[in-house]
C-alpha cells in the first residue's frame, strides 16, 4: 500500500498499549513511503514518556484533555486545541494533567516500528489495564536507541 492513499477509520490499524497508554497509528511509515507517521495517543493522567530525543520532527495536535509539555528548557500547558511543534534533536517529554488524547505527526515516518516492538497489541481501544509493576525502562532505552530515539529517564540520567 507504500505508493496509494491511507484511509482509516475509528479502530482501524495497528494499536498498543505501552506505559499504561493507548497508541493508534493513522499512517505507518511503510504506508507513507517513510515521509510521516501519524499516531492517535490517549495517555492517563501522570503518564507519557520519559524526557527523549527524536531524530526528526514531532507535530501534536491536543484532542482532548490537558498536558504540561517540556520543550528543550520551556513548559508549556496545552488543551484542546492546543499545537505543538518540536524541531529534530530537541529534548522533551510530557505530563498528561488529565486524561489526554492528541494527534501526532512524525517526520520522517518509521516511529511507529518503535511503538510495535515496546509496546504490546492493544486487546481493545482503550485504555489498558493499569500495571502494578514498573516499567522496563532499560529494555525501553535499548528499543528507542535501536530506532534512533535517545530516552534519558530521569533516573538514568
Amino acid at each position: 500500500m507504500a505508493k496509494n492513499s491511507v484511509v482509516r477509520r475509528k479502530g482501524d490499524g495497528d494499536a498498543f498499549w505501552l506505559l499504561n497508554g493507548l497508541y493508534e497509528v493513522k499512517a505507518s511509515g511503510d504506508e507513507t513511503n517513510g515521509e510521516m507517521t501519524v499516531m492517535e495517543m490517549t495517555i492517563p493522567e501522570g503518564g507519557g514518556p520519559p524526557p527523549h530525543i527524536h531524530p526528526g520532527t514531532e507535530s501534536v495536535y491536543v484532542v482532548e484533555g490537558t498536558l504540561r509539555y517540556h520543550i528543550g528548557n520551556e513548559t508549556f500547558e496545552g488543551g484542546p486545541g492546543s499545537f505543538f511543534h518540536i524541531p529534530a534533536g530537541t529534548l522533551e517529554r510530557y505530563e498528561p494533567t488529565s486524561t489526554v488524547r492528541m494527534v501526532i505527526t512524525y517526520t520522517p515516518g518509521g516511529i511507529d516500528k518503535f511503538f510495535a516492538e515496546a509496546g504490546e497489541p492493544a486487546q481493545r481501544r482503550e485504555l489498558p489495564p493499569p500495571s502494578d509493576t514498573a516499567p522496563d525502562v532499560e529494555r525501553m532505552v535499548e528499543i528507542g536507541r535501536r530506532h534512533g530515539i535517545d530516552m534519558r529517564p530521569l533516573h538514568l540520567a
